[in-house]
Protein backbone atom coordinates (compact mmCIF):
# COMPACT_ATOMS: atom_id res chain seq x y z
CA UNK A 1 0.00 0.00 0.00
CA UNK A 2 1.30 3.31 -1.21
CA UNK A 3 1.99 6.48 1.07
CA UNK A 4 -0.57 8.31 -0.45
CA UNK A 5 -3.32 5.89 0.28
CA UNK A 6 -2.50 5.59 3.75
CA UNK A 7 -2.35 9.35 3.76
CA UNK A 8 -5.80 9.13 2.88
CA UNK A 9 -6.61 6.58 5.00
CA UNK A 10 -4.77 8.40 7.79
CA UNK A 11 -7.15 12.06 6.92
CA UNK A 12 -10.23 9.95 6.77
CA UNK A 13 -9.79 8.79 10.29
CA UNK A 14 -9.14 12.05 11.75
CA UNK A 15 -11.83 13.85 9.76
CA UNK A 16 -14.21 13.61 12.37
CA UNK A 17 -12.55 14.78 15.68
CA UNK A 18 -15.86 13.99 17.54
CA UNK A 19 -15.80 10.19 16.36
CA UNK A 20 -12.26 9.82 16.55
CA UNK A 21 -12.26 11.38 20.16
CA UNK A 22 -15.30 8.67 20.70
CA UNK A 23 -13.35 5.82 19.25
CA UNK A 24 -9.79 6.61 21.58
CA UNK A 25 -11.80 7.19 24.86
CA UNK A 26 -13.39 3.56 24.21
CA UNK A 27 -10.06 2.07 23.42
CA UNK A 28 -8.21 4.27 26.26
CA UNK A 29 -10.97 3.11 28.68
CA UNK A 30 -11.06 -0.78 27.97
CA UNK A 31 -6.80 -0.91 28.40
CA UNK A 32 -6.98 0.98 31.49
CA UNK A 33 -9.39 -1.60 32.91
CA UNK A 34 -7.69 -4.39 31.79
CA UNK A 35 -4.11 -3.43 32.48
CA UNK A 36 -5.34 -2.06 36.08
CA UNK A 37 -6.69 -5.47 37.06
CA UNK A 38 -4.02 -7.65 35.32
CA UNK A 39 -1.50 -5.04 37.19
CA UNK A 40 -3.39 -5.31 40.77
CA UNK A 41 -3.38 -9.03 40.17
CA UNK A 42 0.54 -9.52 39.25
CA UNK A 43 1.33 -7.14 42.18
CA UNK A 44 -0.77 -9.69 44.22
CA UNK A 45 1.32 -12.50 43.21
CA UNK A 46 4.72 -10.64 43.67
CA UNK A 47 4.08 -9.70 46.88
CA UNK A 48 2.14 -13.43 48.02
CA UNK A 49 5.83 -14.61 47.75
CA UNK A 50 7.66 -11.40 49.19
CA UNK A 51 9.28 -13.92 52.38
CA UNK A 52 10.66 -16.39 50.05
CA UNK A 53 12.23 -14.02 48.10
CA UNK A 54 13.48 -11.44 50.66
CA UNK A 55 14.78 -15.20 53.04
CA UNK A 56 16.56 -15.99 49.48
CA UNK A 57 17.04 -19.70 50.52
CA UNK A 58 17.79 -21.89 47.26
CA UNK A 59 15.58 -24.82 48.78
CA UNK A 60 12.69 -25.07 50.49
CA UNK A 61 11.92 -28.19 52.51
CA UNK A 62 8.14 -28.45 53.91
CA UNK A 63 5.01 -30.43 54.56
CA UNK A 64 3.66 -31.47 51.16
CA UNK A 65 -0.08 -29.92 51.83
CA UNK A 66 1.34 -26.35 52.21
CA UNK A 67 0.05 -23.88 49.69
CA UNK A 68 1.73 -20.46 51.07
CA UNK A 69 3.83 -19.61 53.37
CA UNK A 70 1.52 -18.59 55.72
CA UNK A 71 0.14 -21.74 55.68
CA UNK A 72 3.23 -23.42 58.16
CA UNK A 73 2.66 -27.07 58.90
CA UNK A 74 5.41 -27.90 61.20
CA UNK A 75 7.87 -30.55 60.66
CA UNK A 76 9.75 -32.55 63.32
CA UNK A 77 13.05 -31.84 64.64
CA UNK A 78 14.35 -35.20 63.36
CA UNK A 79 14.15 -34.06 59.39
CA UNK A 80 16.70 -31.32 60.27
CA UNK A 81 18.97 -34.09 60.51
CA UNK A 82 18.16 -35.87 58.23
CA UNK A 83 18.56 -33.88 55.47
CA UNK A 84 21.96 -32.66 56.84
CA UNK A 85 22.93 -36.64 56.07
CA UNK A 86 21.76 -36.30 52.83
CA UNK A 87 24.57 -36.56 49.92
CA UNK A 88 24.44 -33.73 47.98
CA UNK A 89 22.95 -31.47 50.89
CA UNK A 90 26.07 -28.29 51.95
CA UNK A 91 24.06 -27.17 55.23
CA UNK A 92 20.41 -27.33 56.16
CA UNK A 93 18.99 -25.13 59.03
CA UNK A 94 15.83 -24.35 60.29
CA UNK A 95 13.11 -21.12 59.41
CA UNK A 96 10.34 -20.52 62.75
CA UNK A 97 7.50 -18.17 60.66
CA UNK A 98 4.41 -17.10 62.83
CA UNK A 99 2.20 -14.34 64.18
CA UNK A 100 1.99 -13.06 67.19
CA UNK A 101 0.46 -9.73 69.09
CA UNK A 102 2.58 -7.10 70.04
CA UNK A 103 1.69 -4.25 72.89
CA UNK A 104 3.33 -0.84 71.89
CA UNK A 105 4.00 1.89 74.14
CA UNK A 106 1.14 3.33 73.28
CA UNK A 107 -1.22 0.69 74.72
CA UNK A 108 -2.51 0.01 70.92
CA UNK A 109 -1.94 -3.71 70.12
CA UNK A 110 -0.93 -4.83 66.70
CA UNK A 111 -0.48 -8.59 65.03
CA UNK A 112 2.92 -8.56 63.81
CA UNK A 113 4.48 -11.61 61.99
CA UNK A 114 7.65 -13.01 63.24
CA UNK A 115 10.52 -14.68 61.53
CA UNK A 116 13.04 -16.61 63.45
CA UNK A 117 16.23 -17.30 61.62
CA UNK A 118 19.21 -19.85 62.28
CA UNK A 119 21.06 -19.13 65.27
CA UNK A 120 24.27 -20.19 64.07
CA UNK A 121 24.30 -18.67 60.51
CA UNK A 122 21.42 -15.90 60.38
CA UNK A 123 20.86 -17.38 56.69
CA UNK A 124 18.09 -15.27 55.44
CA UNK A 125 19.02 -12.30 57.89
CA UNK A 126 17.98 -9.07 56.04
CA UNK A 127 19.58 -6.00 54.62
CA UNK A 128 20.37 -2.98 57.70
CA UNK A 129 19.19 0.36 57.82
CA UNK A 130 20.51 0.82 61.09
CA UNK A 131 21.98 -1.09 63.80
CA UNK A 132 24.14 -3.89 63.35
CA UNK A 133 23.05 -7.41 63.11
CA UNK A 134 24.86 -8.82 65.73
CA UNK A 135 22.95 -7.14 68.40
CA UNK A 136 20.06 -9.74 67.52
CA UNK A 137 21.76 -11.71 70.08
CA UNK A 138 21.60 -9.46 72.54
CA UNK A 139 18.85 -9.79 75.09
CA UNK A 140 14.71 -9.75 73.47
CA UNK A 141 16.66 -8.74 70.46
CA UNK A 142 14.54 -7.97 67.33
CA UNK A 143 15.16 -6.52 63.94
CA UNK A 144 11.81 -4.52 62.17
CA UNK A 145 11.70 -4.35 58.43
CA UNK A 146 11.47 -1.03 57.17
CA UNK A 147 8.67 -1.00 54.00
CA UNK A 148 4.86 0.43 54.01
CA UNK A 149 3.43 -1.80 57.66
CA UNK A 150 6.70 -0.04 59.67
CA UNK A 151 4.37 3.12 60.75
CA UNK A 152 1.40 0.77 62.22
CA UNK A 153 4.00 -0.08 64.99
CA UNK A 154 4.49 3.64 65.59
CA UNK A 155 7.52 4.13 63.49
CA UNK A 156 10.08 2.44 65.91
CA UNK A 157 13.61 3.34 66.66
CA UNK A 158 16.60 1.77 67.84
CA UNK A 159 16.30 0.91 71.21
CA UNK A 160 12.39 1.11 71.32
CA UNK A 161 10.41 -1.56 73.75
CA UNK A 162 7.08 -3.26 73.14
CA UNK A 163 5.63 -6.37 74.18
CA UNK A 164 5.38 -9.61 72.00
CA UNK A 165 2.87 -12.50 73.63
CA UNK A 166 3.61 -10.41 77.24
CA UNK A 167 7.39 -11.11 77.01
CA UNK A 168 9.52 -7.87 76.32
CA UNK A 169 10.90 -7.22 73.10
CA UNK A 170 13.62 -4.51 72.15
CA UNK A 171 14.18 -3.03 68.14
CA UNK A 172 18.39 -3.45 67.78
CA UNK A 173 17.82 -2.77 63.76
CA UNK A 174 15.76 -1.80 61.36
CA UNK A 175 16.43 -2.96 57.69
CA UNK A 176 14.92 -3.30 54.35
CA UNK A 177 13.80 -6.30 52.23
CA UNK A 178 13.28 -6.90 48.37
CA UNK A 179 9.43 -7.03 48.41
CA UNK A 180 6.91 -5.71 50.73
CA UNK A 181 4.21 -7.78 52.17
CA UNK A 182 0.65 -8.37 51.19
CA UNK A 183 -1.17 -9.08 53.89
CA UNK A 184 -0.53 -5.51 55.56
CA UNK A 185 1.18 -6.82 58.93
CA UNK A 186 4.15 -5.82 59.70
CA UNK A 187 7.42 -7.87 59.57
CA UNK A 188 9.81 -9.11 62.74
CA UNK A 189 12.90 -10.76 62.51
CA UNK A 190 14.91 -13.06 65.64
CA UNK A 191 16.34 -15.65 66.11
CA UNK A 192 15.09 -19.34 65.64
CA UNK A 193 15.64 -20.12 70.39
CA UNK A 194 13.68 -16.55 70.68
CA UNK A 195 11.32 -17.03 68.13
CA UNK A 196 10.02 -20.33 69.52
CA UNK A 197 10.55 -19.12 73.28
CA UNK A 198 8.25 -15.88 72.14
CA UNK A 199 5.67 -17.84 70.35
CA UNK A 200 4.91 -21.23 71.45
CA UNK A 201 2.91 -23.56 69.06
CA UNK A 202 2.79 -27.01 68.35
CA UNK A 203 5.38 -29.40 70.05
CA UNK A 204 7.07 -28.83 66.12
CA UNK A 205 8.40 -25.95 66.27
CA UNK A 206 10.49 -25.71 63.12
CA UNK A 207 8.21 -24.41 60.35
CA UNK A 208 10.63 -24.75 57.61
CA UNK A 209 14.08 -25.93 56.52
CA UNK A 210 16.40 -24.24 54.43
CA UNK A 211 18.98 -25.83 52.43
CA UNK A 212 21.42 -25.25 50.33
CA UNK A 213 22.81 -27.50 47.70
CA UNK A 214 26.25 -28.33 46.76
CA UNK A 215 25.73 -28.15 43.39
CA UNK A 216 22.29 -27.77 41.09
CA UNK A 217 23.06 -30.98 39.86
CA UNK A 218 21.95 -32.66 43.28
CA UNK A 219 18.51 -31.04 43.59
CA UNK A 220 16.69 -33.59 41.81
CA UNK A 221 18.71 -36.23 44.66
CA UNK A 222 18.01 -34.25 47.43
CA UNK A 223 14.00 -34.24 46.44
CA UNK A 224 14.11 -37.82 46.10
CA UNK A 225 15.67 -38.75 49.67
CA UNK A 226 13.18 -36.21 51.28
CA UNK A 227 10.17 -37.23 49.16
CA UNK A 228 11.20 -40.90 50.56
CA UNK A 229 10.92 -39.33 53.91
CA UNK A 230 7.19 -37.74 53.58
CA UNK A 231 7.86 -34.66 52.90
CA UNK A 232 8.87 -32.34 49.69
CA UNK A 233 11.38 -30.04 48.51
CA UNK A 234 10.93 -27.01 46.42
CA UNK A 235 13.73 -24.49 44.55
CA UNK A 236 12.46 -20.73 45.75
CA UNK A 237 11.22 -20.62 41.93
CA UNK A 238 9.10 -23.57 42.68
CA UNK A 239 7.79 -22.18 46.08
CA UNK A 240 6.94 -19.49 44.44
CA UNK A 241 5.12 -20.56 41.64
CA UNK A 242 3.27 -22.97 43.59
CA UNK A 243 2.25 -19.63 46.02
CA UNK A 244 0.87 -18.13 42.49
CA UNK A 245 -1.02 -21.28 41.74
CA UNK A 246 -2.72 -21.33 44.93
CA UNK A 247 -4.16 -17.75 44.39
CA UNK A 248 -4.77 -18.47 41.01
CA UNK A 249 -6.99 -21.56 40.62
CA UNK A 250 -7.54 -22.36 44.32
CA UNK A 251 -9.12 -18.71 45.56
CA UNK A 252 -11.44 -16.42 44.22
CA UNK A 253 -8.44 -13.72 43.52
CA UNK A 254 -8.29 -15.19 39.88
CA UNK A 255 -11.59 -15.85 39.04
CA UNK A 256 -12.48 -12.32 40.19
CA UNK A 257 -9.63 -11.20 37.76
CA UNK A 258 -10.11 -12.68 35.08
CA UNK A 259 -13.87 -11.83 34.96
CA UNK A 260 -12.98 -8.11 35.60
CA UNK A 261 -10.68 -8.55 32.72
CA UNK A 262 -12.79 -10.49 30.58
CA UNK A 263 -15.51 -7.46 31.28
CA UNK A 264 -13.13 -4.44 30.18
CA UNK A 265 -12.52 -6.43 26.74
CA UNK A 266 -16.45 -6.74 25.97
CA UNK A 267 -16.88 -3.08 27.01
CA UNK A 268 -14.10 -2.11 24.73
CA UNK A 269 -15.00 -4.11 21.78
CA UNK A 270 -18.95 -2.68 22.27
CA UNK A 271 -17.39 1.10 22.40
CA UNK A 272 -14.48 0.72 19.73
CA UNK A 273 -16.71 -1.66 17.43
CA UNK A 274 -19.27 0.31 17.57
CA UNK A 275 -18.33 3.63 17.29
CA UNK A 276 -15.91 2.18 14.32
CA UNK A 277 -18.62 1.23 12.66
CA UNK A 278 -20.69 4.16 12.68
CA UNK A 279 -17.12 6.12 11.42
CA UNK A 280 -17.56 3.90 8.45
CA UNK A 281 -20.99 4.08 7.66
CA UNK A 282 -20.91 7.89 7.43
CA UNK A 283 -17.66 7.68 5.42
CA UNK A 284 -19.19 5.39 3.04
CA UNK A 285 -19.42 7.97 0.55
CA UNK A 286 -15.69 8.81 0.19
CA UNK A 287 -15.72 4.54 0.41
CA UNK A 288 -17.22 4.13 -2.80
CA UNK A 289 -15.60 7.42 -4.71
CA UNK A 290 -12.24 5.66 -4.23
CA UNK A 291 -13.96 2.36 -5.44
CA UNK A 292 -15.38 4.21 -8.18
CA UNK A 293 -12.44 5.93 -9.46
CA UNK A 294 -10.79 2.06 -9.54
CA UNK A 295 -9.74 1.47 -5.79
CA UNK A 296 -9.66 -2.39 -5.30
CA UNK A 297 -11.49 -3.81 -2.70
CA UNK A 298 -7.77 -4.84 -1.30
CA UNK A 299 -6.42 -1.38 -0.83
CA UNK A 300 -10.29 -0.43 0.51
CA UNK A 301 -9.63 -3.46 2.65
CA UNK A 302 -6.55 -2.28 3.87
CA UNK A 303 -7.62 1.38 4.03
CA UNK A 304 -10.25 -0.22 6.84
CA UNK A 305 -7.65 -2.45 8.96
CA UNK A 306 -5.26 0.86 8.96
CA UNK A 307 -7.51 2.95 10.19
CA UNK A 308 -9.12 0.22 13.45
CA UNK A 309 -4.39 -0.93 14.15
CA UNK A 310 -3.98 3.29 14.40
CA UNK A 311 -7.22 3.74 16.59
CA UNK A 312 -6.17 0.55 18.82
CA UNK A 313 -2.09 1.61 19.08
CA UNK A 314 -2.87 4.47 19.52
CA UNK A 315 -5.87 3.83 22.59
CA UNK A 316 -3.45 1.22 23.65
CA UNK A 317 -0.53 3.86 24.72
CA UNK A 318 -3.29 6.58 26.52
CA UNK A 319 -4.45 3.74 28.42
CA UNK A 320 -1.24 2.07 29.31
CA UNK A 321 0.39 5.39 29.95
CA UNK A 322 -3.05 6.20 32.30
CA UNK A 323 -3.14 3.21 34.30
CA UNK A 324 0.78 4.04 34.83
CA UNK A 325 0.19 7.43 36.21
CA UNK A 326 -2.71 6.52 38.68
CA UNK A 327 -0.28 3.32 39.76
CA UNK A 328 1.95 6.07 40.37
CA UNK A 329 -0.22 8.40 42.20
CA UNK A 330 -1.60 5.71 43.87
CA UNK A 331 1.82 4.66 45.59
CA UNK A 332 2.44 8.13 46.19
CA UNK A 333 -0.37 8.03 48.99
CA UNK A 334 -0.77 4.26 49.47
CA UNK A 335 2.95 2.93 50.22
CA UNK A 336 1.43 -0.66 50.54
CA UNK A 337 -0.99 -0.36 47.49
CA UNK A 338 0.13 -3.65 45.49
CA UNK A 339 -0.53 -3.32 41.64
CA UNK A 340 2.53 -3.37 39.42
CA UNK A 341 2.72 -3.15 35.66
CA UNK A 342 4.70 -6.30 34.19
CA UNK A 343 5.47 -7.07 30.67
CA UNK A 344 2.48 -10.31 30.80
CA UNK A 345 -0.28 -7.36 32.15
CA UNK A 346 1.07 -5.24 28.92
CA UNK A 347 1.28 -8.05 26.41
CA UNK A 348 -2.03 -9.32 27.23
CA UNK A 349 -3.82 -5.75 26.92
CA UNK A 350 -1.58 -5.22 23.46
CA UNK A 351 -3.18 -8.75 22.52
CA UNK A 352 -6.50 -8.09 23.64
CA UNK A 353 -6.54 -4.32 21.68
CA UNK A 354 -5.50 -6.06 18.50
CA UNK A 355 -8.40 -8.87 18.59
CA UNK A 356 -10.43 -5.15 19.39
CA UNK A 357 -9.10 -3.92 16.56
CA UNK A 358 -9.63 -6.97 14.06
CA UNK A 359 -13.09 -7.49 15.01
CA UNK A 360 -13.72 -3.24 14.37
CA UNK A 361 -12.17 -3.67 10.81
CA UNK A 362 -13.87 -7.25 10.01
CA UNK A 363 -16.98 -5.99 10.67
CA UNK A 364 -16.44 -2.39 8.77
CA UNK A 365 -14.61 -3.88 5.69
CA UNK A 366 -17.74 -6.65 5.11
CA UNK A 367 -20.39 -3.70 5.46
CA UNK A 368 -17.37 -1.46 2.28
CA UNK A 369 -16.85 -4.52 0.35
CA UNK A 370 -21.00 -4.73 -0.34
CA UNK A 371 -21.02 -0.92 -2.06
CA UNK A 372 -21.27 -0.04 -5.65
CA UNK A 373 -20.05 2.84 -7.31
CA UNK A 374 -22.87 4.03 -8.80
CA UNK A 375 -24.68 4.63 -5.35
CA UNK A 376 -22.73 7.40 -4.43
CA UNK A 377 -23.72 9.46 -7.49
CA UNK A 378 -27.92 7.94 -6.54
CA UNK A 379 -30.69 10.96 -5.77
Amino acid sequence: MTPGILRIAFKLLVNDRAKFSALLIGITFSVFLMVQVTSLFAGVLDRSSSTVTNIGAKLWIMDPAVNTIQNVIPVPDYLLDAVRSIDGVKYAVPLFSGGGLAKLKSGNYQAVSVLGLDDTSLLGRPLLEQGRIEDIYAENGFIVVHDAEFAKLENPTVGTEFEINDNRAVIVGIAKVAANGLFGIPTLYTTYGRAIQYLPGMRFTISYILAEPKAAADIPQIKQEVRKLGYMVLTDAEFEQRIADFYKYKTGVGTNIMIMTIVSFLVGLSISGQTFYSFVLENLDKFGALKAIGARSSVLIYIILFQALLSGLTGYGLGAGLCAVVIFLARLRLPDYAAMITFGTLSLAFGMVLVIAAISGYAASRRVLRIEPFEIFRG
